[in-house]
């Protein structure tokens, strides 16, 4: 099975009228709310110092965004960049939570934020300090009572616990790279987890020794993630198309968005850490997929 991809990719390029989103707009983390497609994505311009903008978009290709960014680097954790938002919305408490990355000489920081309307942001604080750790999101809800996260502690992708979503504790491995496959290097997040009958479907990317991110999925159990039900070999996708292979970053597809519209999935990914396209599935056909792979091993 493949992700199909958007005819109209890429559906977001930089803006050579905004200083801030002049070189590259990759990475980005897209909610379905309200009848609209939220996205929040990140932006480089000629300095390469990273802020957050927002855009809006009816049908998910064609977005509408702000001409100003809507996170910037405001501390000292914060100084290079702001980077690569998740967007969780939580439904009990009707609130959103950025999932985002610090970059700055103190070193790559996973930071939370939350907001009411997706535009003005607070800082909540970060998920780890002093160690490199990043790709992080939160699930969509409490599992026993405690607001979960995924993160990544090279080579693998961890999860953590929280009552707050300020004190972080209970880490432990869910996914690490496998031999001899195309995920034999790092494994980190993708979109927020989508909960199914089955269990919480993840989207995920990984690279290889080559350095080429691909992206895959698995399927978790509901009332414990950290326990791996199925996780096919093959993968979804893999850089393809011209602006996907060269880049600031070549030979990268990178999804940190997976919102569910009518029974689709909706791929958002950055290309080559430069574009932002879209590559779309069936819900039903991706997890009879995953669940097709049989029990881990």
């Amino acid at each position: 099975m493949k992700l199909k991809r958007c005819a109209l990719n890429p559906i977001l390029k930089p803006n050579p009228h905004n200083e801030w989103e002049a070189l590259n707009v990759f990475n980005c983390g897209v909610i379905y709310h309200k009848q609209l497609f939220h996205m929040l994505y990140r932006a480089q311009g000629i300095d390469y110092v990273s802020h957050i903008g927002y855009g809006v978009s009816e049908d998910g290709v064609h977005f509408n965004r702000l001409q100003q960014p809507v996170l910037s680097p405001q501390d000292e954790w914060e100084t290079r960049g702001v980077e690569d938002p998740r967007i969780t919305y939580l439904e009990d408490e009707d609130r959103f939570i950025m999932a985002y990355t610090a970059y700055s000489p103190l070193g790559i920081t996973p930071m939370f934020a939350e907001s009411e309307n997706l535009i003005t942001w607070k800082r909540i604080g970060p998920l780890v300090t002093g160690e490199h750790n990043k790709d992080h999101l939160l699930f969509p809800r409490k599992i026993k009572g405690r607001y979960v996260a995924f993160h990544r502690r090279p080579p693998s992708l961890w999860i953590a616990y929280s009552d707050d979503l300020k004190s972080w504790g209970d880490f432990q491995v869910v996914m690490s790279p496998r031999a001899d496959n195309w995920d034999n290097k790092r494994v980190g997040s993708g979109g927020v987890p989508i909960e199914t009958e089955h269990g919480w479907l993840v989207i995920y990317h990984a690279y290889d020794f080559d350095h080429v991110y691909r992206i895959g999925a698995c399927m978790l159990d509901l009332n414990n993630p950290t326990k791996v039900i199925a996780r096919p070999k093959p993968f979804l996708m893999e850089p393809q198309e011209p602006w996907e292979l060269k880049g600031d970053v070549p030979h990268v597809v990178f999804s940190s968005a997976n919102p569910v519209v009518d029974g689709t999935i909706y791929v958002y990914y950055g290309g080559a850490d430069r574009l932002i396209g879209l590559a779309t599935c069936k819900l039903d056909e991706l997890v009879n997929f995953v669940l097709s792979s049989g029990p881990v091993d």
